[in-house]
């Protein structure tokens, strides 16, 4: 393989990081010791944990500090272009595409297993006050944290507000804002979301 060849095809990876766990034994043979460098050298810096067998894309950007710990658990893919800063605690195989932005506030978010996002998800453990006796950016932050369950689906351009809970197997669309909590299996989509279906009818 060319370099010019291989430096594509870790574009391509960053852009689409499921198609690392469908690399041939060759191909894993530079793919494995890259990510295991990437992974091993944010550890370094910030205050990360990576399970075994994740992807990280190199224009990932992940900030922790103490106290705010990024934990990311097993089979866990991360696409380019997003913005991560703890505290968050990713359960296994769970996958943040291309452009979502997570901010944990100070309570945190939790996403549990084999949960997804789609691109450019937005979600903040975070919000500030508006009282009028002072500008915006000088108000005061609360922060409640944010609760993904299992098997959750969150579509491209969703937004999930601060203290909002979405149970097991439920689904988001696309665009939908979510500003309250959201049952297991349900489906719900729309600014405000509301519930449109159960994922466990025929």
């Amino acid at each position: 393989m060319t370099e010019r060849y291989r430096e594509q095809h870790k574009r391509r990876l960053n852009w689409m990081p499921w198609l690392y766990y469908r690399l041939k034994p060759k191909h894993l043979e530079w793919a494995a010791p890259w990510q295991q460098a990437l992974q091993r050298e944010l550890c370094s810096v910030e205050c990360v944990q990576f399970g075994d067998h994740c992807f990280m894309a190199e224009e990932c950007a992940i900030f922790a500090e103490p106290g705010r710990e990024v934990r990311i658990g097993q089979s866990c893919m991360l696409a380019t272009g997003s913005f991560i800063h703890g505290p968050v605690t990713l359960g296994d195989e769970v996958s943040i595409n291309h452009g979502c932005s997570l901010d944990g506030g100070r309570a945190g978010i939790v996403i549990g297993d084999q949960s997804r996002l789609a691109n450019n998800v937005s979600i903040y453990a975070f919000n500030h006050g508006m009282e009028l006796d002072r500008p915006l950016y000088q108000q005061g932050v609360r922060s409640q944290g944010v609760v993904i369950g299992r098997d959750v689906w969150i579509g491209a351009r969703a937004c999930i507000v601060d203290g909002v809970t979405i149970g097991d197997h439920a689904v988001v669309g696309m665009g939908a804002v979510v500003t309250r909590d959201v049952p297991p299996y349900a489906k719900v989509a729309g600014n405000p979301a509301r519930i449109i279906g159960d994922r466990r009818d025929p």
